[in-house]
């Protein structure tokens, strides 16, 4: 047995350098091909969208932007268990609980809450697994089509509570909404 007739893989091929033909040469064939596939394009239905003048449907499962949860009394509905921040497969949310004070029961649901809850929006895949794993239904990602806005700094790009907490007005329409079903 030779060095030659040896093959690791079983898919050993040989390969021969025959003479191409006049026609091969002139690549005449190759060319004809080629101006067919963009004939064949050109007659086609273009899918280009107008962006301002037309609007491009949305996906059913599309995800926008996150933003944490208060229930119809205006009260944070996060709990700071961190399963969120554990589910995260790009380690995007941060987050660190505190003890909630007495004077402190009509801003917080539970006894603890979440003192800071960061999500690093470049990081962020918008998976919708923090939206899973979150037992209480703090944290959702709406259908807004607000995504991120353009920044030149990094730290525009990691959102607080500031930016994640559901404004009071929108929870108590949202309860009233709820009431009226």
């Amino acid at each position: 047995m030779s060095i030659e007739t040896i093959s690791l893989s079983g898919r050993k091929k040989v390969v021969s350098n025959k003479e191409m033909t006049f026609l091969e040469r002139l690549y005449l064939v190759a060319i004809v091909k080629g101006l067919a596939i963009t004939l064949k394009h050109l007659f086609r239905k273009k899918i280009t969208i107008h962006y301002p003048e037309q609007v491009r449907e949305m996906s059913p499962v599309y995800r926008g932007q996150h933003m944490l949860k208060r229930d119809e009394q205006g009260r944070e509905n996060c709990t700071a268990c961190g399963l969120c921040a554990l589910s995260c497969p790009a380690e995007a949310i941060t987050m660190k609980a505190a003890e909630r004070k007495p004077d402190e029961k009509h801003l917080y649901r539970e006894e603890k809450y979440a003192s800071i809850y960061e999500i690093n929006m470049l990081r962020c895949i918008f998976c919708g697994l923090c939206e899973e794993a979150c037992p209480k239904d703090a944290i959702y990602l709406t259908t807004s089509k607000v995504l991120v806005p353009a920044n030149y700094e990094r730290e525009d790009f990691i959102f607080g509570k500031d930016k994640l907490v559901m404004p009071l007005e929108m929870a108590i329409k949202n309860s009233q909404l709820n009431n009226a079903n």
